[in-house]
């Protein structure tokens, strides 16, 4: 008994530890990219990106403010819309999502979600339930359409 939940202690102290480590890169659709550029690509935004969108975005008169903002807007919609319907990851992710669940739940949970939700914490709760559990849980929540 006492081997198993020295284990298991590990394994949260584990997963707890590493959650925090990584490197989150803020990502968001190139709404101005070039017309020959697909939609769907990504631009890794940096501190000097942004500071110059924004002085940008001061110089712009209050009509053209709103109308970025509403095209903004209309983007983020169509993005969660996108997401739901899963039409926003693609085939790779799911698989390394899917081999990760294996090796490490609730970690794996943590990317899918993107957060430290209740999902996240209902994943830990299982995996250190005989790990199993936790990988059954896991797959599910990443496999599922909605």
């Amino acid at each position: 008994m006492k081997r198993i939940s020295t284990r298991l202690f590990f394994v949260v102290v584990f997963t707890i530890s590493v959650i925090p480590s990584f490197a989150i890169t803020l990502t968001v659709p190139s709404e101005s990219s070039p017309s020959d550029m697909p939609r769907d690509t990504t631009a890794t935004l940096s501190k000097e990106k942004i500071e110059e969108a924004l002085k940008e975005f001061k110089s712009l008169s209050k009509h053209e403010k709103k109308e970025r903002i509403k095209e903004a807007k209309k983007t983020w919609k169509e993005y969660k819309a996108e997401k739901r319907s899963g039409k926003a990851e693609g085939n790779t992710n799911t698989v390394l999502l899917c081999i990760l669940a294996i090796l490490l739940p609730p970690l794996a949970v943590y990317l899918y979600e993107g957060e430290v939700n209740n999902r996240f914490w209902i994943s830990i709760i299982l995996t250190l339930l005989f790990w199993i559990p936790g990988i059954i849980y896991a797959l599910v929540l990443i496999l599922s359409k909605s």
